[in-house]
């Protein structure tokens, strides 16, 4: 029997990848390029849309002990990353375009998977599928899931930062440094006095927006436009996105900092951290020209809004990313309620494991909350339905441990997932 799966962004090719080396027959369905979306821009798998990172890789953060644990499955997501990492200090980076393509290269690769350029528009219950068509999935689909599972999809605006050519930064006005000087300095940094902070902050709060048709404006906190998130007050960047702590220079510490990160193997471009924005492209260009350092900012990419579509997982999936309604039927990635790109690559995994595990029937895996895969699965099957949100991976998910001290904590809860997950990984 096929597998039909839905979507080849990462949960879709980490769902794919793992069927396929089980030797499944595997449809993958992916609607680009006959039908783009409005954030992608190439027909590429597992393309990264509104930044480059990855996010930390200290397993004193709970997404780079997601990662870890990631590999322990030979994540594809992972292996294609590290292969084409870019300086971003502590965190994870990668160059776009080489990952995509190597992603897209070991999909094709396999003889047992058939791919498909179009649009679905019809799921029949009856077919193992995987649906991971992500935040961005067509209308068709989206009617289609509502009328099979009888629940209306919810919605919010999603913000992607500006990137800008390297060439056109003021290199004598910026610095090179990661915060507190963890790993190799990798960041751009871009000072402000408190003089200048202030003046642009005035013309951040007041600049001319572009308004969403037809929809209610509804923002994930994890992605708050920076110009919504200054309608707060001004420390709401200075211990933000803006934070300067971390950041000193022989000079001392700046009164705020904007922070670029490489966003390509040959430093051509930098992405403007934590400043997803729906500013207008005109506004974008006078506003941020006036951080200094960026006063010719040349972009090669604005930041934009795009409509993010999320089921209500805790009325619709198990903790398997199985549904309750349709046994054959699996969701994964951004749509089924997790967030960020290694949330839904992980969260591919999952459903790949338990959809194998269900085409055998065997019992299911249910992975403890003890570990940072498991947390988030759990987390988003038992939320309140009313008041369901996407959520990240992070350490109040996870199962609480006895007390410890503060800097023994995160390292405790670290190496607690790892060993659970690699007994889990050996079971099978």
């Amino acid at each position: 029997m096929k597998i039909r799966i839905i979507g080849a962004g990462l949960a879709g090719c980490e769902a794919c990848y793992y069927l396929a080396k089980k030797g499944y027959q595997i449809e993958l369905y992916e609607m680009r390029p006959q039908k783009m979306t409005p954030a992608h821009k190439t027909d590429l798998f597992a393309e990264l849309v509104c930044s480059n990172s990855l996010r930390s890789d200290s397993l004193e953060n709970a997404c780079g002990i997601l990662k870890k644990e990631m590999e322990l499955w030979d994540s594809l997501v992972i292996k294609s990353a590290r292969k084409n990492a870019v300086l971003a200090g502590g965190a994870l980076a990668v160059d776009r375009m080489g990952y995509a393509h190597m992603v897209t290269d070991i999909i094709k690769s396999f003889s047992n998977v058939e791919i498909h350029h179009e649009e679905v528009e019809k799921i029949d219950p009856l077919v193992p599928t995987i649906i991971a068509t992500g935040p961005l999935t067509s209308g068709s689909l989206c009617e289609e899931i509502k009328r099979l599972f009888g629940e209306d999809q919810f919605y919010f605006f999603d913000a992607q930062a500006p990137i800008i050519y390297a060439d056109s930064i003021d290199m004598d006005k910026v610095y090179l440094k990661s915060r507190y000087d963890k790993g190799i300095a990798s960041y751009l940094n871009c000072p402000f006095t408190e003089e200048e902070f202030h003046r642009f902050y005035e013309e951040l709060i007041h600049a001319e927006c572009i308004e969403p048709k037809d929809f209610e404006l509804k923002v994930f906190e994890g992605c708050m436009p920076i110009e919504i998130m200054a309608k707060r007050g001004p420390q709401t960047l200075t211990f933000g996105p803006m934070k300067p702590v971390g950041l000193e220079t022989e000079q001392g510490r700046p009164y705020a900092v904007v922070q670029l990160r490489q966003d390509d193997a040959l430093k051509s471009m930098y992405n403007l951290v934590g400043f997803q924005t729906h500013l207008t492209f005109p506004e974008q260009d006078r506003v941020f020209r006036m951080i200094p350092g960026l006063e010719h900012a040349r972009f090669a990419k604005h930041g934009r809004m795009h409509k993010n579509t999320y089921i209500n997982a805790p009325k619709i999936l198990n903790p398997t990313y199985q549904t309750k309604k349709y046994p054959n039927i699996f969701f994964a990635g951004q749509i089924s309620g997790v967030e960020g790109y290694v949330e839904s690559a992980a969260s591919g995994i999952y459903a790949g494991i338990n959809m194998d595990r269900f085409l055998q029937n065997k019992e299911p895996v249910i992975l403890p909350k003890s570990t940072v895969m498991g947390s988030m699965s759990l987390y988003i099957c038992q939320a309140d339905p009313d008041h369901f949100q996407p959520m990240n991976a992070n350490f109040g998910l996870l199962e609480e441990l006895p007390p410890h001290k503060k800097k023994e904590r995160k390292q405790k809860y670290a190496q607690r997932a790892l060993e659970t997950m690699e007994k889990e990984v050996s079971k099978l």
